[in-house]
């Protein structure tokens, strides 16, 4: 899926990005990227730092589900399926179901868990029934990820938790994004489900920009500390469909305020005929704030809640993280909102 360039700003913030590579001395140490694509044209709208690399945290959960929802078309499983837990699946650090080795889970539960409770122990869940183990499943990821054009990205494993090596760009998760609106519109509505419920348990969907801005409908958010707060999403105007994505926010909230103006700045882009306007659409996103701090570290997480950890409890950072200018903890990462 090739994305056009399209408008005077596209010029610009391509300038403005030579610029910041020059001074910045890597670009991979930055957490913020953004791009806005008109889905109906693939007319880009909108982009920053677009094409370099980030860690896509649990918006590889998009892919996953693509992989899954290929397998339920072909029919090689179906929602009844109950899909086995295995000791790797069930360690799998939070957010997670906490599910126990040698039980099970249905297709059509592993997916709402995926997609509102971005569970982690299910993504390697889906991962072993579709790939036989997680590692190769994630080989089978990029693979099917470089066919659609998504050529600056590799995945390492299903769930998008903390690997130096699983990286992505704002362009390929926009590429993503279209594919699964195109390939597998029949269970792209999964990805509005405001709750799911397992066991005792009802956990909402981290994706708040669904009950709270008009048209969207999907798709995934993500975090870690290393990535930043993530979000893929979709709206859908007066029969218009645009897809933001934002990485590297710094709070859920302002990542979300973000992403919102995004998708208002987009369609105030189009003219009377729901066309894409250079000129409206370089006014419109020009008069965008930036996010506040947007390639500050991000505060760490617990059961969605920011976590102050007890005095002499630091995070412990290898020589990779120092690199790429992130801090995983010591503890389990939380991957989530």
């Amino acid at each position: 899926m090739a994305f056009r360039a399209g408008g005077k700003n596209i010029r610009a913030a391509i300038g403005a990005l030579v610029m910041l590579v020059a001074l910045a001395p890597a670009a991979i140490a930055e957490k913020y990227a953004s791009i806005v694509v008109d889905a109906d044209s693939n007319e880009v709208l909108h982009a920053r730092h677009a094409d370099e690399p980030r860690y896509p945290a649990s918006l590889t959960k998009a892919m996953t589900l693509y992989m899954l929802f290929d397998a339920l078309k072909s029919g090689e499983v179906s929602y009844t399926e109950r899909l086995y837990v295995s000791r790797h699946a069930a360690s799998q650090p939070p957010s997670s179901l906490r599910l126990t080795p040698g039980s099970t889970i249905s297709v059509r539960d592993a997916i709402d868990a995926l997609i509102t409770k971005s569970a982690n122990d299910v993504a390697a869940v889906v991962a072993e029934r579709l790939g036989g183990t997680e590692s190769r499943f994630a080989t089978l990821m990029t693979a099917k990820a470089k066919t659609f054009g998504m050529n600056n990205t590799t995945f390492r494993n299903a769930s998008g938790l903390p690997d130096t090596r699983q990286l992505s760009t704002a362009r390929d998760m926009a590429i993503l994004a279209e594919r699964l609106l195109e390939d597998h519109a029949d269970y792209y509505h999964y990805f509005s489900r405001a709750s799911f419920s397992w066991g005792n348990r009802t956990y909402k969907n981290h994706n708040n920009l669904l009950k709270s801005v008009d048209g969207v409908d999907g798709i995934k958010t993500g975090y870690t500390r290393a990535s930043g707060f993530n979000l893929m999403a979709s709206a859908k105007r007066d029969g218009r469909r645009v897809i933001a994505i934002m990485f590297g926010g710094s709070t859920s909230k302002s990542r979300d305020a973000h992403v919102t103006d995004l998708i208002e700045a987009a369609y105030k882009s189009f003219d009377e005929n729901k066309q894409a306007d250079e000129i409206k659409a370089s006014y419109a996103f020009s008069a965008l704030q930036s996010p506040v701090n947007p390639n500050g570290a991000a505060l760490p997480m617990l059961n969605g809640q920011v976590f102050t950890p007890p005095v002499g409890e630091g995070d412990e950072s290898t020589s990779d993280d120092i690199a790429f200018e992130s801090l995983i903890p010591s503890k389990p990462v939380i991957e989530g909102p």
